[in-house]
């Protein structure tokens, strides 16, 4: 499959293999390395300027996280997407993020709170797209859950948002041109600080469920 070399950044230092993991998984998520898209071992290596080896060890990592499918052989099959995958990973958000946040809404102090009631008016910006703030909308829920979080909860977690991360970005990607998608961005995140403002465990648990339950909705929605 044809791609231009500008889809991937070439790679300079630090752990080739780290490196490469990150540029390949950059560019899935970004698009750039469409899903289905299969690419021989031989082209991912000619566009990073490395050698097969680390490209290989960058492919089974991603092959882990559920964005590549390994061939028999010297090729990679970007994962296609799939509305069932999308479900389970929302079901699984389901199960333990509304846990997590009822004990964690007694812990966050007032000062987090504030600060991320005020990262939550930047999502709604017009200018800014789902692709420009996803890595502050992924800092921002696990802010939220953090106080009450293992580090095994914050490992399962970060697999589910990395598997999804594709559906989110591509899915609310397409609602960008529309100023009121950014308008009730920005509201749905205000609102969740909200509800942890009241300390209710019930109340927090309810809002991030139904905040899971609104952004499948509308991801499913976009993408089918």
């Amino acid at each position: 499959m044809a791609t231009s070399r500008g889809a991937l950044q070439p790679i300079t230092s630090r752990s080739v293999v780290e490196q490469a993991t990150e540029e390949l998984r950059r560019a899935i998520l970004a698009g750039q390395l469409a899903p289905g898209g299969e690419y021989s071992l031989r082209e991912l290596a000619g566009m990073l300027d490395i050698s097969f080896i680390p490209i290989r060890e960058a492919l089974r990592s991603l092959e882990s996280e559920g964005l590549v499918i390994m061939r028999p052989g010297r090729s990679a099959v970007v994962a296609p997407l799939d509305l069932d995958d999308l479900r389970g990973i929302y079901r699984l958000r389901r199960a333990l993020e509304p846990d997590i946040a009822r004990r964690s809404c007694g812990l966050l102090r007032d000062e987090d709170l504030d600060r991320l009631e005020f990262q939550a008016t930047d999502f709604g910006a017009r200018e800014q797209g789902m692709a420009d703030i996803y890595d502050d909308h992924h800092a921002f829920h696990l802010a939220l859950l953090a106080p009450a979080a293992t580090a095994w909860d914050i490992r399962v977690l970060t697999t589910l948002w990395r598997a999804g991360e594709r559906y989110i970005r591509i899915g609310f990607g397409r609602l960008d041109p529309d100023p009121a998608e950014h308008e009730r961005r920005g509201q749905a995140h205000a609102d969740l600080v909200a509800a942890f403002r009241t300390r209710d465990p019930g109340t927090v648990g309810d809002a991030v469920e139904q905040h899971l339950a609104r952004n499948e909705k509308i991801a499913f929605s976009a993408l089918s």
